[in-house]
């Protein structure tokens, strides 16, 4: 799961008649050219400074944030946006993806924040305004982005209940309960409405289930003697015993757990033939066989070995599958003070669910002040709302595999690899959109710019097959060699995604309801497949049509000539 990040652009700047809020590209962003490119693109520098001023005329606001919005967006963008992002100067793009405009949002709150505790500033007033105008953004972008969340009456919490109370009693102090909700089994309700910042929930370290609980084991002597072992099969060997041990202090925790967790590693084989024609169907069977060799290399050998600590009727292959779907589905990277990276499981905090819209965006960082981890939010939740967070930036066929769920809504990062043989080599210094080195489609619907020359597909992916046909291509000019080159890619595109339309095959309706709840996962994921596919292959459609139109005046035009 993500981690917390300081925002890149931490700087203000005042002078007698204006004050400025400097927002700054990271030269230490992975990105940098790209971004750098893009923001010139939309006539920025890398380093910008945006004045504030109230006196400059009535829509001042306004016409201060649509600058500070277009900048922020791109500093805030990850790989997948921004291969996607339509970086042509004239393109109007409203946002990149929900979490970007969550992301942007709080950053340009966080600089003003900033700015207004520093009490140095001579427009307070100023500052003032523009907070409250983007705490009013935030809430509108929630308000038109709200998921719907139907209860499920008839679902007894007490375990949950119980585990709420041992937290409060170990510190743990929460804003949240818990309910089962239609469609993703329990989820972390509001108890009363909370804003941006607010804390949702704060766990104390002496709660979470780390490797460095793990080191006080009675195994862990053994296990760390293995070559080659991770400290996260030493803890999901540790979970296999623990959800066993009546005098555990996690023993609540435990309870709470489900027999079966019903991701994409529990697939029987009629799902995973359901997913015959699409990539998902390789990723899960190399997944299980990877773990069914790491089970093997263990056991029975830890087993016979040492039977007092690793007894056989706990290790079986069945258990060993289950503690590895809970620390898949269940567990978070979180950074400790002392720098290091672990991966944890935290007990409550494992009831929020992820949405594609979430109020929580950062939440793996200890705070060193406290030794805690503060879950707080990005965008508001009401009272009797569900209370999202983001697993991270994952794509659905990922989700599926490791959560045993399919998002809600347009998932921006369901994005479908295109594999070349043979790399271009021939790059044109200072268009970074030619130093991608892999290429990917996703549905064309995400996309805002459908004009001639781009059709809603991404341009990384378009330019590197104009110059694979035309090395020498400089320009998206409607010349008849242009064009002409364009009806290749396009055609080459539509073969593409035929034959990947083709191996998808058939939408299969047949009694899908009372079909296992895997083959149903799977039939879902293959739906959402063909749309994009379908997508693709009605853009370029569209793209001949304008292309072929385009030619025509063009030859009309030399044929009078």
């Amino acid at each position: 799961m993500e981690i917390d990040n300081t925002p890149s652009s931490d700087e203000a700047k005042e002078t007698d008649d204006d004050f400025a809020i400097v927002l700054e590209l990271s030269e230490d962003d992975p990105h940098f050219d790209k971004k750098k490119k893009l923001l010139q693109n939309k006539g920025f520098n890398p380093k910008e400074l945006v004045y504030l001023k109230s006196s400059s005329g009535p829509d001042w606001i306004s016409t201060t944030l649509k600058v500070m919005l277009q900048i922020a967006r791109i500093i805030q963008l990850d790989e997948v946006e921004l291969y996607f992002g339509e970086d042509d100067a004239c393109s109007s793009v409203e946002y990149y993806s929900p979490r970007n405009e969550v992301e942007t949002l709080n950053s340009i709150l966080s600089l003003l924040d900033i700015s207004l505790s520093s009490g140095m500033c001579m427009q307070m007033n100023v500052l003032q305004e523009l907070r409250e105008a983007i705490i009013g953004m935030i809430r509108d972008f929630g308000d038109k982005n709200s998921v719907k969340t139907t209860f499920l009456e008839n679902h007894s919490c007490g375990k949950e209940e119980c585990l709420l109370q041992w937290g409060e009693n170990n510190g743990i102090t929460t804003r949240l309960q818990i309910a089962y909700v239609e469609g993703a089994g329990r989820g972390a309700i509001a108890r009363e409405n909370l804003n941006v910042g607010d804390i949702a929930v704060e766990i104390p370290v002496s709660t979470v289930i780390s490797e460095e609980l793990i080191r006080e084991s009675n195994m862990f002597h053994i296990l760390e003697k293995i070559d080659g072992i991770s400290s996260e099969t030493i803890l999901l060997l540790w979970s296999m015993k623990e959800k066993h041990n009546c005098n555990s202090k996690f023993k609540i925790y435990f309870n709470t757990l489900p027999e079966e967790f019903n991701t994409g590693l529990s697939f029987g084989i009629d799902a995973i033939m359901a997913l015959d024609g699409t990539m998902l169907l390789e990723e899960i069977v190399q997944a299980k066989q990877h773990l069914q060799t790491q089970y093997d290399s263990l056991f029975p050998t830890l087993c016979n070995d040492h039977p007092d600590i690793f007894p056989r009727e706990v290790y079986t292959w069945e258990q060993f599958l289950w503690a590895c779907e809970l620390w898949y589905s269940n567990s978070m990277q979180v950074m400790f003070p002392d720098g290091k990276l672990r991966t944890c499981l935290i007990p409550i905090a494992g009831f929020l669910n992820h949405s594609i819209y979430p109020h929580i965006l950062h939440y793996g960082k200890v705070d060193p002040a406290t030794n805690s981890l503060k879950f707080c939010l990005s965008r508001p939740c009401s009272e009797g709302e569900q209370c999202f967070l983001s697993y991270g930036n994952f794509s659905s066929s990922h989700l599926l595999t490791f959560y045993g769920f399919l998002p809600q809504g347009d998932n921006p990062y369901d994005v479908i690899p295109m594999d070349f043989e043979a790399e271009q080599e021939d790059c044109t210094e200072g268009n970074p959109r030619l130093d991608w080195t892999t290429h990917m489609v996703r549905g064309t619907w995400l996309s805002n710019n459908h004009n001639i020359f781009y059709y809603g597909l991404p341009p990384p992916l378009l330019d590197y097959l104009r110059r694979a046909k035309n090395p020498m291509l400089q320009t998206k000019s409607l010349l008849q060699s242009n064009l002409e080159n364009e009806m290749e890619v396009l055609g080459d595109l539509l073969y593409t995604f035929d034959c990947m339309m083709e191996n998808l095959g058939e939408t299969d309706l047949n009694d899908r309801e009372n079909a296992s709840w895997d083959v149903r996962l799977a039939e879902e994921f293959k739906d959402q497949q063909r749309r994009i596919v379908s997508s693709v292959l009605t853009s370029c459609h569209k793209g001949l049509r304008l292309v072929e139109n385009e030619l025509r005046k063009c030859m009309n035009e030399d044929t009078r000539g």
